[in-house]
C-alpha cells in the first residue's frame, strides 16, 4: 500500500522581488491573476482553481514547496499512516497555513535531500472563469497543474523513496554521464520520470544540489500557437531563454524552457503525451529531444 497522490496541486514561491513576478507570471507566462487572504502575495491562476502558483516576500529566491493533491480526508489519513510506517516525520498544516492555500487538511514533509511536500484536500476552485490575459488555456483537470523537477544526491535511493514511500510509477528513464554532476568519469547518473495520472510525468528528479530548490516546473497549453506567443514574450520582456524550442522524446512535449525570477527554469509546451497505467512500459530515452531544446538558449 502506497500514498494515493491524485495529481501536483500547486507550487509556493519565496521571493526577493515581487514585481518581476508579477511581470514575468502575467506577460511572459500569461497567468490571469487571482485573489487571496494575504494582500502581500501573488495569486495565481489558469484554471477553475483559486490559486496553482503563490509567491511571497522573503530574502531568498526559490521554490519553498510542492502541493499535491490527495481525493479526501480518507485518503489524507491512509497518508498520515504510510508515512509513519515509513519512518518520515510530518506536520500538520496550520489555520493560517490552510486558510492561505484554501484546503481542508494538509500535512507537510521533506525527502530526504530537503525538498518539501505538502499532501492536501479539498482546495477551493472559483466561480468565476478565468481568463488568461493572452487568451491560452491550460491544460490541467485530471492532470494536474503540470510537472516539477526536483533536485535530488542520491538517483537510487530518489527513485526508491518515490515510488515505494509516495507512491509515484516509473514512466521513463534517462541516463547521463557522471562527468556531468562531478562524479568519477565512466559512471553513470539517471534521471527518472514519475507518473500519477494521465499526464506521462508529474515529478522528476535530476542527482545535482540546486540553490533554488528546484530544476523546473512545467505548465502546458493547449496550442501550439500559444507556446509560439509565449516564446515571443520572453523576447519582448527580456526574459533569459534557457532553452529553444524543441520536442521532447519522452513524453513528447514541444515546448521551450525560460528562467523564472525564482532562479529556476519554466518549461512552457504543448502536445504532452496522456498515457495509460494498465498499458505503460517504462524504457529508457536515448536522448533528450527529437530535435531543438539547445539548451545554450540558442546562443
Amino acid at each position: 500500500m502506497t500514498i494515493d497522490i491524485k495529481s501536483m496541486g500547486y507550487v509556493r514561491v519565496a521571493s526577493t522581488d515581487l514585481g518581476a513576478w508579477k511581470t514575468f507570471a502575467g506577460k511572459v507566462l500569461g497567468l490571469a491573476e487571482g485573489r487571496g487572504p494575504n494582500p502581500e502575495h501573488q495569486y495565481w491562476r489558469f484554471d477553475e482553481v483559486s490559486a496553482r502558483i503563490v509567491v511571497f516576500p522573503s530574502d531568498v529566491d526559490q521554490l519553498e514547496c510542492t502541493g499535491w493533491e490527495v481525493a479526501d480526508h480518507q485518503a489524507l489519513q491512509a497518508a498520515r499512516e504510510h508515512l509513519q510506517k515509513a519512518g518520515v516525520d510530518f506536520e500538520e498544516g496550520t489555520k493560517d497555513e490552510l486558510d492561505e492555500r484554501r484546503v481542508q487538511e494538509l500535512v507537510r514533509f521533506r525527502d530526504p535531500w530537503d525538498n518539501v511536500f505538502e499532501l492536501f484536500h479539498g482546495i477551493t476552485y472559483e466561480s468565476r472563469p478565468v481568463v488568461t490575459p493572452y487568451a491560452a488555456k491550460f491544460v490541467t483537470g485530471d492532470q494536474g497543474m503540470g510537472h516539477i523537477v526536483v533536485p535530488v544526491l542520491d538517483d537510487v535511493e530518489a527513485l526508491r523513496f518515490y515510488t515505494e514511500v509516495l507512491g509515484f510509477r516509473l514512466r521513463d528513464s534517462m541516463s547521463m554521464p557522471g562527468e556531468f554532476v562531478g562524479k568519477e568519469p565512466g559512471s553513470k547518473i539517471w534521471l527518472r520520470f514519475l507518473g500519477v495520472n494521465p499526464r506521462h510525468h508529474s515529478l522528476a528528479f535530476l542527482p545535482m544540489p540546486n540553490p533554488a530548490k528546484c530544476v523546473h516546473i512545467m505548465l502546458e497549453v493547449d496550442e501550439l500557437d500559444h507556446v509560439g506567443r509565449a516564446l515571443e514574450r520572453v523576447k519582448k520582456n527580456g526574459a533569459k531563454l534557457s532553452a529553444t524550442l524543441g520536442r521532447h522524446m519522452n513524453d513528447e512535449m514541444v515546448s521551450f524552457y525560460v528562467r523564472s525570477p525564482g532562479g529556476f527554469d519554466v518549461e512552457f509546451g504543448t502536445e504532452g503525451l496522456r498515457v495509460e497505467d494498465q498499458k505503460w512500459v517504462a524504457r529508457e530515452s536515448t536522448a533528450v529531444s527529437y530535435w531543438g531544446h539547445d539548451f545554450g538558449g540558442g546562443s
